[in-house]
């Protein structure tokens, strides 16, 4: 009788967990739309993903995800590697989750630039323009919401802009991460153009992806199919690049120009001390694009956050997010995104 005792509630109990594991799993409402940017012309791409049924958040459940200076932020963070991607992860959490595309990245419009060879014009969209984009739909959120703040999470190129809007912009600004934070520069830059834009293979992708990593772990480090996703993803945002031999993703390069003037230059983009709210930098133990050295020398500028905190996550590159240790990153930032104030 004991026996049968201990087995009817050890049944009970994993049903209950079963169950309880079912009810913190919500269906998402996936929406996607345009806002104007305050250059007349130019449309801006987001995408959306909420709770069904739920359409009012508090401020520190809204967060808007901006990538870097190759790839559109929806074949970044919302890419359904193994069934679920980052912007999946933090919507399930009871967030209501932004991605957007400065212009001439992804669905967002492309300037006229692009429709011309690359040579017939000086590099486009640099970092100024990013962070304008950014401003704009930062206040179409905040008043599509009714909510005063917002999060923010940059990815490589990604933190320059959203550091430089959160520098400016404090007081709209709840939370900001910074998922390999760009500063002053010691180490080449890894990202090669010249022109208005540039145009990157899926092997030239690769192989920057893997810099840095020790031969014997870049087997093991994108889990199987993980990259061919990704890349499918990635050129399905780009048709017009889609359909050159080799297939390409078409980036502007104005972040190149910046990161002559700026970053090479040792002259900082934004001024950290400028951010007066809570901070998360993390970086990955192999990431060659944004080296260690140079979110430690950001964290030490951090002298007005009143939180602020650096993670580093083992055998990661500058693409953690789509890697086989994503879920630490994930992680880390949740508890940064949950922590009570």
């Amino acid at each position: 009788m004991k026996i049968l005792k201990i087995g009817f509630l050890s049944s009970f109990l994993l049903l209950f967990m079963f169950l309880a594991g079912c009810a913190t799993t919500p269906k998402l409402t996936t929406e996607s739309f345009y806002v104007p940017a305050r250059d007349a012309g130019i449309e801006l791409y987001v995408r959306n993903k909420r709770p069904e049924g739920v359409t009012k958040f508090d401020p520190e459940k809204i967060v808007l995800f901006v990538s870097g200076a190759t790839y559109p932020a929806e074949s970044v963070f919302d890419v359904p590697l193994d069934g679920m991607s980052w912007m999946d992860y933090i919507a399930q959490r009871g967030y209501d989750v932004f991605l957007m595309d400065v212009r001439g990245y992804g669905a967002s419009t492309r300037p006229p630039e692009m429709s011309r060879p690359p040579s017939e014009n000086p590099p486009i969209v640099h970092t100024d323009v990013a962070v304008k984009d950014v401003g704009a739909v930062v206040e179409h959120i905040l008043a599509r919401r009714n909510a005063p703040k917002i999060n923010l999470i940059g990815w490589s190129w990604g933190t320059a802009i959203m550091g430089g809007y959160a520098a400016q912009n404090s007081n709209k600004v709840e939370r900001l991460v910074l998922v390999a934070p760009k500063w002053v520069r010691t180490t080449p830059f890894l990202v090669r153009g010249q022109g208005a834009y540039r145009g990157v293979d899926m092997d030239s992708a690769k192989k920057r992806w893997l810099t840095g990593v020790p031969q014997e772990k870049q087997k093991d480090l994108i889990p199987p199919g993980w990259f061919e996703l990704w890349a499918k993803s990635a050129l399905e945002s780009d048709p017009v690049g889609a359909k050159q031999t080799p297939p390409v993703v078409r980036a502007p390069n104005g972040v190149i120009e910046d990161e002559q003037k700026y970053w090479n230059a040792g002259i900082p983009y934004y001024d950290p001390s400028k951010i007066n709210g809570p901070v998360l930098l993390i970086h990955a133990e192999w990431d060659s694009d944004t080296p260690a050295y140079m979110s430690q020398t950001l964290f030490g500028k951090l002298v007005n956050a009143p939180l602020k905190r650096y993670v580093v996550i083992g055998e990661g590159t500058h693409t953690v997010i789509m890697e086989k240790n994503r879920m630490q990153l994930f992680r880390e930032v949740q508890l940064f995104l949950d922590e009570p104030k």
